[in-house]
């Protein structure tokens, strides 16, 4: 329950880093400055074309240590996997936006709308329609990818898992449990969502 608990709180602070900041990264991938799109196309590219426990890996041991000079797996494991999220996050707003029609656009720029009232209230609105599938397909893999953490020993579901295997020399029990409890919340946040994007139609 510890273990369960403590991957639902990870996995919830990850999903909110990486809805936020990926909304900064997914605007700048389509700025009309080229060196801030450049940068937030490669940094989409960075943490999408390279292993998330890599990433685990060298934030924890790399990028933490001297920030907070010493290690601290729970703080690694939302800022990897944050910035992981982040990165997809990215790409889904851009795709969801680009998504609508530019005649959309073009006819509210026509009716004296700006940008940003364009954003607002045109194309945001129905890109956030289109969004929530591949989001929810976002939330699902990010907390079974938050798994990955045990190697860092953090104390979530697998950690207690590998530590019951070692400790009672049985296999099948406890990574069946576990594979039970991945599957409550997986399917559990994929209904909460089918009823969200229900809602929002």
């Amino acid at each position: 329950m510890k273990g369960t608990l403590l991957t639902i709180g990870i996995s919830l602070a990850a999903i909110v880093i990486g809805v936020i900041l990926g909304l900064f990264i997914g605007f700048g991938k389509m700025a009309r400055f080229w060196p801030i799109r450049w940068l937030m196309s490669g940094y989409i590219n960075l943490f999408r074309g390279t292993p998330l426990i890599l990433q685990v890996l060298i934030i924890h041991f790399g990028v933490i240590p001297p920030i907070l000079g010493t290690t601290n797996g729970i703080v690694a494991a939302i800022v990897a996997l944050g910035l992981n999220c982040a990165a997809y996050s990215a790409e889904i707003y851009r795709a969801g936006i680009q998504s609508i029609d530019v005649g959309q656009r073009e006819a509210a720029y026509s009716l004296g709308m700006t940008h940003a009232q364009t954003l607002r209230h045109i194309i945001v609105p129905q890109a956030i329609r289109r969004m929530i599938p591949a989001f929810g397909n976002e939330f699902i893999v990010l907390v079974k990818d938050s798994s990955f953490v045990a190697w860092i020993a953090v104390p979530e579901i697998m950690y207690w898992a590998n530590a019951a295997k070692s400790q009672y020399y049985h296999i099948w029990e406890p990574y069946l449990a576990a594979a039970v409890i991945y599957f409550v919340l997986t399917y559990s946040l994929s209904k909460l969502l089918q009823w969200v994007e229900r809602r929002v139609k």
